[in-house]
């Protein structure tokens, strides 16, 4: 049975709220340029728009100023987007690199840069048309709004209060809880009373999937941002499924009822 509202809503972070692709992109750029080293014959400026259309490929942080080597490399996009598993292990075994390598190193860059220009690296993060306003309301009037991202919890909270949203402590979930979104959705089912009708929106169809192999959550309504950062052939896979509902832009800024209608 489909519940045609929820009673608590759940939302990923970058690439349903937020577009962190600026930051994603600077931050992978200079982390490729201390582990390789600044690229003759190509600018940043060149190779960025290219990083934004294959950014959806990226599963684990460390992947990222790999994809820039695979671009400066002149891995075509297309290749990118079919075969990026491949790409990513030929290159660090080709290279003789390791991801337990790569990516303290990235996070490593970004705390440097956090540490010393805070304002500057909030400032690369842009929220999505409309979002902040289907949300605001919502949050103002009790309504159970939870984050569950993979972003640190505390830029989470100081992006949202800049844009005058304080969400209660307890209903966002950060990269410190170190467990499978859906291990976090199953214990919002068992921790609140009465057991809540829980929509979950996430701009990647892998966690969304992976939802949906657990029976227990199988009331939980999923729908895959699609303006988020994933590709046509996923959303595509999303308009034809049975238990995922693809999500515009549009439709997220509507009641909930428009959200199940299909376009």
């Amino acid at each position: 049975m489909i519940n045609d509202q929820p009673t608590l809503l759940a939302l990923d972070f970058d690439g349903v709220l937020c577009d962190g692709l600026l930051e994603y992109f600077q931050t992978a750029w200079r982390t490729y340029c201390q582990l390789w080293s600044i690229p003759t014959g190509v600018s940043p400026e060149e190779l960025a728009p290219l990083f934004y259309r294959t950014r959806p490929v990226i599963e684990i942080g460390w992947e990222m100023p790999v994809l820039i080597r695979a671009l400066v490399l002149g891995i075509s996009e297309t290749e990118i987007l079919q075969n990026w598993s491949q790409i990513a292990h030929n290159i660090i075994q080709e290279e003789q690199l390791k991801a337990e390598i790569i990516g303290p190193h990235l996070d490593r860059v970004r705390d440097e840069w956090i540490n010393t220009d805070l304002s500057g690296w909030l400032g690369l993060h842009r929220f999505y048309p409309g979002v902040i306003e289907r949300i605001k309301p919502l949050i103002k009037d009790g309504f159970p709004v939870y984050i569950i991202t993979t972003k640190e919890e505390r830029f989470v909270r100081s992006l949202l209060q800049e844009q005058g949203i304080t969400i209660p402590e307890n209903q966002i979930f950060g990269k410190g809880y170190k467990r499978p979104k859906y291990e976090i959705i199953r214990e919002l089912l068992a921790s609140i009373e009465p057991t809540p009708h829980i929509w979950f929106i996430e701009d990647r169809l892998q966690t969304l999937l992976s939802v949906t192999q657990k029976p227990d959550l199988n009331n939980v309504q999923l729908f895959l941002a699609n303006w988020g950062y994933n590709i046509q052939k996923e959303r595509d896979l999303a308009s034809e499924s049975s238990t995922i509902h693809l999500l515009s832009l549009s439709k997220f800024s509507q009641e909930f009822s428009a959200w199940l209608t299909v376009e």
